[in-house]
């Protein structure tokens, strides 16, 4: 019999969903003559039972094309806002996946879809996981599709600011997506010639900061520019989180824990818009006048580049032949020259963290950028 097989985007949007869809939306309809739906607005649409059938010329011509045919969105599957209240959703879909007649569902999406995902898959549902993220910090797999294009974007408006930061004696704090990984930040600080980098896994001293800049002035440079991930704390504010975060796994009740995340929740968001506050105080300690160049979400949007467009390309492909052999449950990783299919359990609710002894930590640390610490 003819499988029938669910498509759907979920979390924000990154360059190279779009030839993951089209990777694996050719494979399932011209390679096993598969039957394609494509669920809108991720989880949602997924829940309120809204898709469209995908035939070959739906996927005609979206290879180049930046965001998400399909519209994304960032609902939890358990806990989703319907009606103006906090609904578990996963019944509804269960039912909504059996009337549709699907014999397995894709999701493409990152942490947070790879945790929606495993929920399904608990719910008896056959799922499939490609991985999507600008910060690279899913786990177990080398690369996710998005995080190319980002990097370069990134890379691109350091180098941009570094002939402003030049000619007006400045320094230039340039704040890069990656809320609780740094390897955006890293990457493109590196590749652009940053002369600080900041990240979250290293928290950082402003006053070691201001010494590097001020060893560049002495040395004729009168100019400097920080890379800072958003997710990079002082390291008093990072003890801080640490410690709450501390008390969130070791709650012995749910009362607790509660107290204990919105503990978490204030400390974070009080972190906010600190890279304005950095400025202000470098400023302070070296007299230089100090500017914030804020990406924000130009690091995801567009046309995506030719290594995501393969990675999208290669893991869609991956993904049809991993439901033609019956595997479920899985994320479909890149690893080495390949890919490789890890459990959904395994990846759910992890992070992949730059570890301390990363060989771009070392590189960067080689050729004399500071990393705060």
């Amino acid at each position: 019999m003819t499988k029938r097989i669910g498509i759907l985007t979920a979390g924000g949007d990154a360059p190279g969903l779009n030839a993951a869809i089209r990777g694996f939306g050719k494979a399932a309809i011209s390679n096993y003559g598969w039957d394609l739906v494509g669920f809108r607005d991720g989880m949602r649409g997924l829940a309120e039972n809204r898709y469209v059938e995908l035939e070959a010329k739906e996927l005609s011509g979206i290879l180049t094309t930046g965001g998400t045919i399909l519209g994304t969105s960032r609902d939890k599957v358990h806990r989703m806002m319907v009606d103006g209240e906090r609904k578990d959703m996963i019944p509804t879909i269960v039912n909504n996946y059996d009337a549709a007649g699907l014999d397995a569902l894709v999701c493409l999406g990152g942490g947070g879809t790879a945790k929606n995902a495993h929920r399904l898959a608990e719910a008896g549902l056959n799922v499939i996981h490609l991985p999507k993220t600008i910060d690279n910090d899913i786990l177990y797999t080398d690369s996710s599709f998005g995080f190319s294009t980002a990097l370069e974007i990134a890379t691109e408006a350091i180098d941009r600011l570094h002939s402003t930061a030049h000619s007006h004696h400045r320094i230039i704090v340039v704040e890069l997506m990656g809320h609780r990984a740094g390897w955006l930040a890293l990457g493109a600080g590196i590749a652009g010639g940053a002369d600080v980098i900041l990240i979250p896994e290293i928290p950082y001293s402003v006053e070691a900061i201001a010494a590097k800049i001020e060893r560049r002035r002495a040395n004729g440079l009168s100019f400097s520019v920080v890379a800072v991930a958003e997710g990079a704390m002082p390291i008093e504010e990072a003890k801080q989180l640490e410690y709450a975060r501390a008390l969130v796994k070791d709650a012995s009740t749910p009362e607790a824990k509660a107290i204990a995340k919105q503990s978490v929740k204030a400390i974070e968001s009080s972190h906010r818009g600190t890279s304005l506050a950095l400025a202000q105080e470098l400023e302070a300690l070296t007299g230089l006048e100090a500017r914030v160049t804020i990406l924000g979400h130009v690091q995801r949007g567009g046309t995506p580049n030719g290594a995501d467009r393969l990675l999208g390309t290669r893991l869609g492909v991956a993904g049809a032949a991993a439901v033609a052999e019956g595997h479920f449950n899985v994320m479909v990783a890149d690893r080495g020259h390949g890919t490789e299919l890890v459990d959904l359990e395994s990846v759910a609710g992890k992070v992949k963290y730059v570890p301390a002894d990363h060989e771009w930590i070392e590189a960067a640390r080689e050729v004399g950028t500071a990393m705060g610490d």
